[in-house]
C-alpha cells in the first residue's frame, strides 16, 4: 500500500496553538519533511511541532526552500521550481514505499504557503497521489489576538496582501478596504510608516513581530521602529474604522 502525503499547519510559533488533528497527524507520519529557509538552517515549523511531538523516532528530511518572489502567472526562479521538486521527488520516494510523509508549514497552509507548490509540483510527478490538508491557526488571526484588535467587525472588509507592493497599490488598496492586513513587512517600513502618517493611519496600525513565539513583541509606535531591523516574522494590522487600541 502506498502512503499519503500531508500539508499540516502548526500554528504561527506557539506549540499549544497547534492543532489535535495536526498532532495527531504528525504523530501517525514515520517521516517529516521539514522545510529551512537557509540551506542547513533551522526548520522553524520542525521546531514549533517538536515542541509538542517528539522527533526522535520520525525520519527527519530537512529541505532548503529559497527564500525568493514568486510571482503568479510569471515562471518562477529556476532555484525555487528546482526545490519544489526536489521536495516532491524526495516525498514521493517515502510514499512508493508505503510511508507517510507530513510536511509541517507555519501557520495555516492556505495563507502564502511553500506546501501548495509542493503540492502541485508531486500531482505532476504521480497524478494518483493522495493528499490532505491539514488547516492551522494562522500568524493573521494570532496576530491580531496579540494585538487585542479585531481585523473585521460588522461590514468592514478586510485585504490581506504581502508588503512588496508598489507604494501606489498599498495606498489604492488602504483607502479602498476597512482593514489591511501587510504580510513580509520586515524591509517595507520604511515606504509603509511614512503611507500611513500620509494617510493619517498611524494611529490605526499595530505591528507584531514573532506573533506567538517566546520573544513576542508588539508595537504600537511605528514611527519608534521605522528605521529599526524586524525579524522576517512582522506583521502588521491597519484598522482605518476603528483605531488600535494601546
Amino acid at each position: 500500500m502506498k502512503g499519503k502525503f500531508y500539508i499540516v499547519g502548526v500554528g504561527p510559533g506557539d506549540p499549544e496553538l497547534i492543532t489535535l488533528k495536526a498532532i495527531r497527524i504528525l504523530k501517525e507520519c514515520p517521516t517529516w519533511l521539514a522545510p529551512a529557509a537557509q540551506k542547513e538552517g533551522h526548520s522553524t515549523a520542525l521546531g514549533i511541532a517538536s515542541g509538542t511531538i517528539d522527533p526522535s523516532e520520525k525520519t527527519i528530511l530537512k529541505h532548503h526552500f529559497p527564500m525568493k518572489k514568486v510571482h503568479m502567472g510569471k515562471t518562477p526562479d529556476p532555484e525555487v521550481q528546482a526545490a519544489w521538486e526536489k521536495a516532491a521527488l524526495l516525498i514521493n520516494t517515502q510514499l512508493e514505499n508505503g510511508h507517510n510523509v507530513a510536511l509541517p508549514t507555519l501557520g495555516d497552509p492556505a495563507v502564502y504557503c511553500t506546501g501548495f507548490y509542493v503540492y502541485e509540483a508531486l500531482l505532476k510527478l504521480n497524478p494518483e497521489v493522495s493528499i490532505e490538508v491539514i488547516p492551522g491557526i494562522s500568524s493573521i488571526g494570532a496576530t491580531a489576538a496579540a494585538a487585542k484588535t479585531p481585523l473585521c467587525l460588522g461590514d468592514d472588509r478586510v485585504v490581506i496582501i504581502p508588503a512588496i507592493f508598489e507604494s501606489d497599490a498599498i495606498k489604492d488598496v488602504l483607502l479602498q478596504f476597512e482593514s489591511v492586513v501587510f504580510m513580509k513587512v520586515h524591509k517595507a517600513m520604511d515606504r509603509l510608516v511614512p503611507l500611513l502618517e500620509e494617510l493619517n493611519l498611524l494611529d490605526s496600525a499595530v505591528l507584531v513581530e514573532r506573533t506567538s513565539m517566546m520573544d513576542e513583541q508588539v508595537h504600537y509606535d511605528l514611527k519608534a521602529i521605522q528605521n529599526k531591523k524586524l525579524h522576517y516574522f512582522s506583521t502588521l494590522i491597519v484598522r482605518r474604522t476603528r483605531p488600535i487600541s494601546i
